[in-house]
């Protein structure tokens, strides 16, 4: 990998694209490619999916698990997307760097067939510095707690970091799957017909053990919507 740290010029706008189904039949792929910077996550498709979801990808930010997923389609991901800055984050020992873990192995050798591949990991530090994020907001920690930080969780902190204007597209509100009236929509919008997305986000926040925390972290970014410029959208909806 590569030794310096993650050097970006700041985006005066950014598109957070969300991977979720409310993302289908947005028609909001040219407003997202029309962004400075377009940040995605995991393996999100684009092709096929253009007219809702765009086909720029500035930055992907990808778990140590989605790793694998993305070497079945290395061609687009790693031939096609060229571009793209890959920042792969994971905890434990698949990613440890002085012990040569497996996931950290696999993205050394892929930037040896690949070249001119930009690939970065989160740093332990700043793994450490997401946790603390998270209790400070929350005021539980989060390994007592039995909670994993989701990909969204560590994208948004990369988007204060590197943008001025955030427009994040797709991500619902804290509150939108306790009403009563919100519309079954995929888990991920290049899933149909899987797991429904609400039913995913409130089994998540009641596990008492190991589980994302989906509607907690959207309370959070809600918070940091009154103090930063990050707008919602589709669906739409303000900071309370």
């Amino acid at each position: 990998m590569k030794a310096p740290p993650l050097v970006h010029e700041s985006c005066r706008s950014c598109a957070v694209v969300s991977s979720s189904g409310q993302m289908l039949g947005s028609g909001l792929g040219p407003q997202i490619d029309g962004a400075e910077c377009v940040l995605r996550m995991n393996q999100a498709p684009t092709v096929g999916f253009e007219a809702d979801v765009g086909q720029r990808s500035t930055l992907r930010v990808i778990s140590h698990t989605t790793v694998p997923l993305l070497l079945r389609n290395y061609s687009h991901y790693f031939q096609q997307a060229r571009d793209t800055l890959y920042v792969v984050w994971g905890q434990g020992k698949h990613m440890d760097r002085a012990l040569g873990g497996r996931t950290y192995r696999t993205l050394l050798q892929l930037t040896k067939v690949y070249p001119g591949l930009q690939v970065y990991t989160f740093t332990e530090r700043m793994m450490a510095y997401c946790d603390q994020v998270f209790q400070d907001e929350t005021g539980k920690n989060r390994r007592q707690s039995g909670s994993f930080l989701s990909t969204g969780w560590f994208t948004m902190i990369l988007a204060l970091e590197l943008c001025e204007e955030i427009v994040v597209y797709g991500m619902v509100s804290d509150n939108y799957c306790r009403e009563k009236s919100h519309p079954s929509v995929p888990y991920h919008y290049f899933e149909k017909g899987r797991l429904d997305e609400c039913q995913m986000y409130l089994a998540h926040e009641r596990a008492p053990r190991s589980a994302h925390r989906f509607i907690t972290e959207k309370a959070v970014f809600s918070r940091w919507a009154k103090k930063r410029p990050i707008v919602f959208a589709h669906p739409s909806w303000r900071a309370q």
